[in-house]
């Protein structure tokens, strides 16, 4: 039995509870296989990051290089690039795939700019960084600071109008920083915007935003259509973020 695979590019979270460990195990949850590019390493615990230092361009585009001549990727998913050249580097790849796979291969970019505690994740302006890449993203995850920061607007509608103009086919905002009771989260697509609406769950959780991106990479790579993707990770994060359980004081990482 073989099984599809996401091709991810991330960071490695030395706690296990973010970047390539987190998007390791949300995709096998969903009965995909990851194949792990890292993009940099990272000196952080569950709840901060205290050093970034990206791999070179050169050696994320040689392991995904190695990866793509032998497997068949089904979707790609991407968080923090580490640098803007490796955002180019990754660009750059992604457009070599879906020329030589004549197809329009899923791409799920998590807009990673910060930690929950504002602690940069990358060398260099993190948000200019991404340029190169919206143009090519498939769904884009941003949370609601995320969004904001990415389009210079208040209000979700016209967040999401911006960033598809940017080049983004789908646009998946998510309602997580906020403090209400229930939360938003808000899809806006070629279609009319749908939104669900989740229980508040108490406490922080570490990797939350690279669980729900890899499962819709998961879930796009299994062929399912973007609003039953979204919905699936959806009840899988949620459950995830339920049941999370703790390995020091702070944030809690998701039972994937």
């Amino acid at each position: 039995m073989t099984r599809p695979c996401v091709l991810v590019f991330a960071g490695l979270d030395p706690s296990g509870g973010a970047g390539l460990s987190a998007d390791l195990q949300a995709i096998a949850g969903q009965g995909v296989h990851a194949l792990t590019v890292c993009t940099a390493l990272t000196v952080q615990d569950n709840d901060r990051v205290f050093g970034v230092q990206p791999v070179a361009a050169e050696l994320v585009l040689r392991q995904a290089r190695a990866l793509a001549d032998k497997i068949a990727i089904s979707a790609v998913k991407i968080g923090i690039a580490g640098s803007a050249a490796n955002a180019e580097a990754i660009a750059g790849f992604i457009t070599w795939l879906r020329q030589r796979c004549a197809g329009e291969t899923p791409v799920v970019l998590d807009p990673v700019l910060a930690s929950g505690h504002g602690d940069l994740l990358s060398r260099d302006d993190a948000a200019l960084a991404l340029a190169p890449l919206l143009p090519l993203t498939t769904v884009l995850t941003p949370n609601g600071p995320e969004a904001r920061t990415l389009s210079d607007a208040t209000r979700p509608e016209a967040q999401a109008q911006a960033l598809r103009a940017r080049g983004c086919r789908h646009v998946f905002i998510t309602g997580g920083h906020g403090d209400d009771e229930e939360v938003i989260n808000r899809w806006y697509g070629p279609g009319a915007p749908r939104e669900w609406r989740w229980p508040r769950l108490d406490g922080a959780f570490h990797g939350s935003g690279c669980t729900l991106a890899s499962a819709l990479a998961a879930q796009l790579a299994l062929g399912l259509p973007t609003a039953v993707a979204l919905e699936q990770a959806q009840h899988y994060v949620f459950h995830a973020l339920r049941d999370a359980y703790a390995i020091a004081p702070g944030q809690r990482i998701p039972l994937r």
